[in-house]
């Protein structure tokens, strides 16, 4: 009995998340009666029987109007409203205090854009939720918490759904499948220059990356030197005679001429004191 219960409300939960985009950690929107029901049957803690039930993290909430409900009733009801008072509180935008159903019934909405799981002992409330198309309600018995499944109402809904969102994406494939007859018939005429002039520029790039590879492939390469023509063997030719060997000849001259004039003087003075001498015997 309790695997049935189980795989009952996991599937339920699954119709949810995937029918309607609930995701976890789930938030769950008490009343008063569903608070006071949990303090009676000691189902506590109530976050924690919420999470079997639902089999994930949950966060319980309730709004001023469901305080102010319980605060209302009087010291029979002091314990749930203390309670109540931890709970996180959910916005609810009217300005003066309406019932609790009414308060809840505004907070959830046509579409339950919050996502709501609604806890509540009261029937009447949980019939008009599962009208909704969104709504999940949750209810104890006794000490046990149960998940409602969805009705024919909410089923009916999200199949609808689900047909348009499929009509959508065949749609969406019929406008593709246009758009690729239409660029390849732009393609058989001759329209596609667009693409001729890319794919040109392409290749002129590449033409261009490729010398400028070559280029630098042959400065990296090592460059000898040409070798240049040699002249003769010189043992093997005759030598020429230079400038610097007349300097030689002519110094030898300049020797000889020096020593001619030396003796040529020597001779004259010899000869000049010959003729002294004759002078001073004749005398």
């Amino acid at each position: 009995m309790r695997l049935k219960k189980q795989k009952r409300h996991r599937r339920s939960v699954r119709f949810y998340t995937t029918c309607f985009g609930f995701r976890a950690p789930f938030k769950v929107l008490c009343d008063g009666t569903f608070i006071h029901h949990l303090l009676v049957n000691r189902i506590t803690p109530a976050d924690t029987a919420l999470s079997n039930i639902l089999g994930a993290p949950v966060k319980m909430f309730t709004t001023r109007c469901v305080l102010a409900e319980l605060k209302s009733l009087g010291e029979s009801y002091s314990d749930s409203l203390n309670v109540a008072r931890d709970l996180a509180p959910a916005r609810c935008d009217h300005e003066q205090r309406k019932s609790a159903v009414a308060c809840l019934t505004e907070v959830i909405g046509e579409d339950n854009s919050e996502h709501f799981f609604v806890a509540s002992q009261d029937a009447d409330l949980r019939k008009k939720f599962q009208e909704k198309p969104a709504v999940p309600v949750v209810f104890a018995l006794r000490n046990a918490l149960f998940l409602e499944p969805p009705s024919q109402s909410q089923q009916q809904f999200a199949k609808s759904a689900e047909e348009q969102r499929s009509h959508m994406n065949e749609l969406e494939f019929k406008m593709l499948v246009k758009k690729k007859k239409k660029s390849s018939v732009k393609e058989e005429l001759g329209e596609a220059s667009d693409e001729d002039e890319d794919l040109s520029k392409k290749i002129i790039e590449d033409l261009k990356k490729n010398a400028a590879k070559r280029n630098s492939d042959v400065k990296d390469k090592v460059q000898f030197k040409r070798k240049k023509a040699k002249g003769p063997n010189p043992l093997s030719c005759k030598k020429k005679k230079t400038e610097n060997q007349k300097p030689v000849a002519n110094k030898e001259g300049n020797e000889n001429e020096s020593a001619e004039t030396i003796r040529s003087r020597s001779k004259k003075r010899k000869r000049s004191r010959k003729q002294k001498n004759l002078t001073d015997s004749t005398g």
